[in-house]
């Protein structure tokens, strides 16, 4: 319960409120008693009533039955005033808790390497940030809470009604030993079923997060009812998984009621003959069967609650685990920082594998000069992405070292490190905000007109200003407002204005066409001057100016050479958009 330590103030004082229902529940039946005993009856007020009332109130029985009328409307006020108390403080603190508990996830999730999520996928994450985090609330508010004052009621109400009459009391107790008992073998039952649940759930929103973030793949192959029988069929699984919990539930519940009526049963049929042979009132039977009725809800909620809060107990050990999950790339205590690189990088005997025993990079080494064009060719799994993931920490080599500025990459700190980077991808990532926020993504500070510059720098700024509202314009899911070169030259854009030493360009012209391609190119000479620049591309004519070319191939770096090699010439010479051509310039 560390975690909830910052709110204990707000969970404390959502405590103390709900303890006050002990002291009101116990004058709920006093009216009840006082009109039967004294009024109905002949008996005197009980002592502790007969002292604070006035002397004319105590002698008429009219006057009598108007002050237990008033205390039951008083009793009533401060029923209602607590149960606004506490659904005030209870909400407060469980959203308190809850927003707590899911920005701590969310930063730790963030944190995690991209290995994690390759391989759990993002919709599990989600699930577990936005549903079983609030498990929580669920245990420290919802479930400790009430746990502690039912056992505080049940504890008061057994005191009076010893005092009452402790036969009764005896008797009533008779059940507890059961309900514990069926409390304990339930939870044996639930938790797993629940885990199970969880699961399930998670994989039905794993299929709804693919399809709508692959919606046009869906339509153009006409898969919407097959991905509808999918996510169905993924449905039914937790439908089923549900109404078997619902079924066992069901039948605690019962159990429960069993034990509680025959318990109830017992004390008033004992409670009646009592008061047939003259050993109690029938105000007090009246009294103890009410308290009775105070003293089995506690224990109802405690077994209840024992059984309900396996389904947060399951949430909470998902969200923990994720929490427990340590990110793959770390940063050194003692880290050094790093303003600006010269952009001197050099790979020596490098090699990488996302499984182990897999290498996907074996034995990398090259050197790359500050301001250096390093071009990047081979064929499809290769592994020319994975080399300049390694450059920006996304992962680390499983051996071998990557030098920056004459500097191991894992001893700096990881925030100064990948701001030495500015990243073009194939696919640009652009986010359902405006146009201006998505370039000033690395700079949230950069004014207006830092912005437009960098819009001018990568030829976005014509385009941009001829939309109805201009730099003001929403993008979009994923910029799908804008065309394919569009996003592009936002991107390039986006890494103008980061102004980073160290350049990484994956593909950054394969997706747009040959006028498009004309215009990002002159976008990216002036982006790539004065600056080590990484580059991948489809078309080779994208890396006629290369410095380096890097021919990898099955993760070994075949050639490395100041000059293109042969095969690339060749494309370069003729038509490198010829299919064949492409084909062998890629080996």
């Amino acid at each position: 319960m560390w975690q909830a330590r910052p709110y204990w103030p707000h969970i404390l004082v959502f405590f103390l409120i709900s303890l006050l229902a002990s002291p009101i529940s116990l004058m709920s039946p006093l009216p009840i008693k006082i009109v039967v005993d004294s009024v109905i009856g002949s008996d005197p007020l009980p002592g502790f009533l007969d002292g604070p009332l006035p002397g004319f109130m105590t002698r008429s029985k009219e006057a009598i039955l108007i002050a237990a009328a008033g205390l039951v409307i008083v009793v009533v006020l401060l029923k209602q005033m607590q149960d606004l108390g506490r659904t005030l403080t209870k909400t407060y603190a469980s959203e308190k808790l809850l927003l707590g508990f899911r920005t701590r996830i969310f930063a730790h999730v963030q944190r995690l390497s991209l290995a994690y999520h390759d391989s759990k996928g993002t919709a599990d994450s989600a699930y577990r940030i936005q549903y079983d985090a609030s498990s929580l609330g669920s245990i420290a508010v919802d479930g400790v809470i009430p746990f502690v004052t039912s056992l505080i009621t049940l504890g008061s109400m057994l005191v009076i009604i010893m005092l009452l009459n402790w036969r009764l009391g005896m008797v009533a107790l008779t059940i507890s030993p059961m309900l514990l008992m069926l409390a304990w073998m339930y939870r044996q039952y639930l938790r797993p079923r629940y885990r199970e649940v969880k699961q399930i759930e998670s994989s039905a929103l794993a299929v709804i997060q693919e399809v709508l973030t692959s919606l046009r793949v869906v339509k153009a192959f006409s898969q919407e009812e097959r991905e509808q029988e999918r996510f169905v069929r993924k449905s039914k699984e937790g439908v089923r998984a549900r109404i078997t919990l619902a079924v066992a539930e069901s039948a605690y519940s019962l159990l429960i009621a069993v034990c509680i009526a025959a318990g109830t049963a017992s004390v008033l049929y004992i409670g009646a003959r009592h008061v047939q042979s003259g050993d109690m009132t029938l105000g007090e039977l009246l009294l103890v069967m009410s308290y009775l009725g105070q003293l089995y809800e506690p224990l109802r909620t405690i077994s209840r609650k024992i059984a309900s809060v396996q389904s947060s107990l399951a949430s909470a050990e998902r969200a923990f685990a994720l929490l427990d999950e340590a990110p793959d790339v770390v940063e050194k205590s003692g880290s050094r920082g790093i303003v600006r690189a010269r952009g001197d990088i050099a790979f020596d005997n490098v090699s990488f594998a996302y499984v182990d025993g897999h290498d996907v990079l074996k034995g990398i080494s090259f050197v790359a000069a500050p301001g250096a064009r390093i071009g990047i060719v081979g064929a499809t799994g290769a592994g020319k992405t994975t080399l300049v993931s390694l450059l920006t920490r996304f992962y680390d080599p499983s051996s071998g070292r990557i030098v920056l500025d004459g500097v191991d990459l894992r001893d700096y700190k990881l925030a100064d490190l990948r701001n030495q980077f500015g990243i073009v991808l194939q696919e640009p990532v652009l986010f359902s905000t405006t146009i201006a926020e998505n370039i000033a993504y690395a700079r949230p500070n950069a004014s207006f007109d830092e912005i437009m510059a960098a819009a001018k720098m990568a030829s976005a700024h014509d385009f941009i200003t001829g939309l109805p509202e201009s730099y003001d314009t929403m993008v979009g899911e994923r910029g799908m407002r804008l065309s394919g070169g569009e996003r592009q030259r936002i991107s390039l854009a986006r890494a103008f204005l980061k102004d980073a030493p160290v350049l990484i360009l994956d593909e950054p012209t394969s997706s747009v066409d040959m006028a498009t391609e004309s215009s990002i190119m002159e976008a990216m000479e002036r982006l790539m001057e004065g600056r080590t620049t990484f580059m991948i591309a489809h078309r080779l004519t994208t890396l006629r100016d290369c410095d380096i070319w890097l021919r990898l191939h099955g993760g070994r770096l075949l050639e490395t050479t100041t000059a293109a090699p042969e095969v690339v010439r060749h494309a370069l010479a003729t038509d490198v958009h010829s299919p064949s051509l492409r084909s062998r310039a890629d080996v």
